[in-house]
Parts: structure tokens; sequence; C-alpha cells
């Protein structure tokens, strides 16, 4: 698949954070054959009119430092900053929120309603 800017999408993956913020993990392929990844934060606007995205480019030669340094920080707050808190706290809300969601649509379906998709389409 080919976008705007002549390079291909290889493969992606998506984290929703909410109900207003999702992110985006693009793997991109140049036109030399090289690869790189975009992380794309896409958060839905409060006036409703569309979505604001801020895009990180990331390239083979940084990927190590990246991982490394965001590992370190992440580290930094859950073990020394804030060690009691309940990290996974966020993990069983968004399941609970995606269930309730599944539910909503079971239910929209069963009734004969059609369901308003809420996918960010690029």
């Amino acid at each position: 698949m080919e976008n705007g800017n002549n390079q291909e999408n290889i493969y992606s993956t998506k984290v929703k954070a909410g109900k207003r913020r999702t992110y985006f993990f693009d793997v991109k392929q140049t036109k030399g054959e090289d690869y790189y990844i975009t992380i794309t934060e896409s958060t839905r606007r409060y006036d409703g009119n569309g979505y604001e995205r801020h895009k990180i480019f990331l390239y083979k030669e940084d990927f190590n430092r990246f991982v490394s340094s965001l590992e370190e920080v992440v580290d930094k707050i859950k073990n020394e900053l804030m060690p009691g808190y309940d990290y996974e706290e966020y993990d069983r809300r968004q399941e609970e929120w995606e269930n309730s969601l599944d539910n909503e649509s079971l239910t929209s379906s069963e009734n004969g309603e059609a369901k308003e998709e809420d996918e960010i389409t690029w």
C-alpha cells in the first residue's frame, strides 16, 4: 500500500489510550528499501471536529538508544518515583472500556441498529 509520500506501509499496530487518544506504530519502507518507524499520537479534538496528530520518525540508527532511554525513564518512574502505584490499573480500565463497547455493539446488532465506527481513517 502506498501513501502520499511514496513510502510503503509494511506493518502497523495501534494502542488505544482512552476515549480520545490513540497511538499508531507504523513500519515504513523508503524507495531505497530501508525501514523506519513512525509513531503517531492522534487525539480527538475537544470540539469534536477531527483529530490533532503529532508524529515522530524513528530511524534504524536510533532504535537501540531510543528503546534504552524509554525503558530507563519508565523504570525511573515505576521503580523510584512512584513505586507503589498500580500501573496495571490503566490496562484494567482499558479492558473494561473495550468490553463495554463490545457489549454495546452486540446489543445494537441484536436490535438491528447500525454501529458507527470509532476508527481513525488515514
